[in-house]
């Protein structure tokens, strides 16, 4: 007994200091900022090399094949990545993981199987598709569309990792996986062209499904995220039973419900990043290649909030799961996607002809005076995919209405724009912003049912 203890009472064991929540979470979330960071210069090196090593012909096929992938990748992907993340957190609330080894192997078994049924697909119907793109051949179709499908199956693993909050092997997947495209891409289409371009996508999909599948099995092996992060959660479960808010079985329907509602918000939120430019090029399509030079860049800060969403995602559902929030990590979210938003806007105000001419050369400068209302409405459209991605975190499945509303205003009002750089621009700003204020509403309202609903628990928990 020491000095200073009470006669008759035990000694408390010493415990180990843990750090601030903020600390720590910021600590979490460090490592997708710098993969984020990585992931977007190793985009534009891949851009931009491959412009150098392929005919100008050659290049815009791989651009129209890139394309296709993200079709085919990112909203199912994404939409997939969602249903995991909230089917493992309402497991893990509820202590049902015990199921989530044999569910695991299932969906592994049904993406690999449907997997290898796109392949043949793709191989058959390569000359259909390549004839419909006005493509002068079949060379890389099946290839890139594969690698599409390679990139969903990516997204199951991805998902395990996010549930499991390892942020860590998560950010290092996502950095293989752009370091691999541009080697392979890049070296690949120096060699073999466009076919070369696209068997390097698919290669360098391979190995990040590989390590990803790697990564997300000793992830299910640990307990869930780092000691930290566990004992957070299972103060958040205390709390939420305290206050007599059990949480729902997550079953079968719910997930089809989270990824259904997932994937059609996604392929909206695609819509209103790229309806812009297809509706230019239709319309105008002498302009479509400088208007091109002002969107690859604007559009990038919308590809890095899809990488900062990876550690949102989780913590949103977790949290909800436990009777909590995330404000405080869509506040970190918010503060480093503002970094690259900042710098790019303010280049755009600045110095957007000078910008234009050093990345693509001076043909293709003359959208320049538009540059910066391009750029403001893609930092306004990276804030309304962060907030949906947070909304659909926690099942809030009526952000597909909202972004279906913004998506044919933008439609109607670029139309409408007749293919002018500027027109067009300002009506993309006119509609990002005025979707992103009532979108802003409606996380408000769902934000302050949320805390009365958790408010009311609380109070008849206390009752006797």
């Amino acid at each position: 007994m020491g000095p200073d203890q009470a006669p008759g009472r035990e000694a408390e064991p010493e415990r180990t200091p843990r750090d601030p929540p903020g600390r720590s979470e910021l600590r979490h979330a460090v490592p997708l900022a710098v993969a984020a960071a990585m992931v977007g210069v190793a985009n534009l090196l891949t851009t931009v090399f491959s412009a150098h090593v392929l005919s100008t012909r050659g290049y815009g096929t791989v651009i129209v094949l890139l394309s296709l992938f993200l079709v085919v990748a990112t909203p199912a992907g994404s939409a997939l990545l969602v249903g995991v993340v909230r089917r493992v957190s309402a497991w893990e609330a509820t202590g049902h993981l015990g199921r989530l080894r044999s569910w695991v192997a299932r969906v592994h078994r049904a993406g690999e199987v449907s997997l290898l049924g796109l392949a043949v697909l793709m191989a058959l119907l390569r000359w259909p598709i390549a004839h419909a793109l006005s493509l002068p051949n079949a060379n890389g179709v099946a290839e890139m569309l594969t690698a599409g499908g390679v990139w969903v199956l990516v997204s199951i693993d991805r998902g395990l990792l996010q549930a499991r909050r390892d942020y860590f092997d998560l950010s290092v997947n996502l950095v293989i996986e752009a370091v691999m495209r541009l080697v392979l891409t890049v070296g690949l289409a120096a060699e073999l062209g466009v076919e070369g371009a696209a068997l390097g996508v698919l290669v360098a999909e391979l190995t990040t499904v590989t390590h990803a599948r790697i990564s997300a099995t000793r992830a299910l092996a640990r307990p869930a995220g780092p000691p930290d992060a566990v004992e957070e959660a299972a103060e958040l479960s205390v709390e939420a039973a305290g206050g007599a808010m059990p949480v729902a079985v997550h079953g079968g329907r719910d997930l089809a419900a989270d990824v259904l509602a997932a994937l059609g918000s996604l392929l909206l939120l695609a819509v209103l990043q790229n309806s812009d430019v297809i509706v230019l090029g239709a319309r105008s399509p002498h302009h479509a290649g400088s208007y091109a030079a002002i969107s690859v860049p604007a559009k990038a800060l919308v590809f890095g909030a899809l990488v900062l969403i990876n550690y949102l995602l989780p913590e949103a559902a977790i949290r909800h799961q436990a009777g909590g929030h995330a404000l405080r990590q869509l506040g970190y979210t918010f503060a480093v996607l503002a970094v690259p938003c900042a710098a790019l806007l303010g280049l755009s105000v600045v110095v957007p002809r000078h910008l234009l001419s050093a990345v693509f050369g001076h043909k293709l400068t003359a959208a320049a005076p538009a540059f910066a209302s391009l750029v403001l409405g893609m930092v306004l459209l990276s804030v309304t995919l962060v907030l949906s991605i947070y909304l659909l975190g926690i099942g809030w499945r009526w952000v597909m209405a909202v972004l279906a509303v913004g998506a044919g205003a933008l439609v109607g009002v670029t139309w409408a724009a007749h293919g002018a750089y500027l027109a067009t621009a300002h009506a993309d700003l006119a509609v990002q912003a005025g979707l992103l204020a009532v979108l802003l509403v409606c996380f408000a309202v769902v934000h302050r049912r949320s805390t009365r609903h958790r408010a009311g628990g609380a109070t008849l928990g206390a009752a006797p």
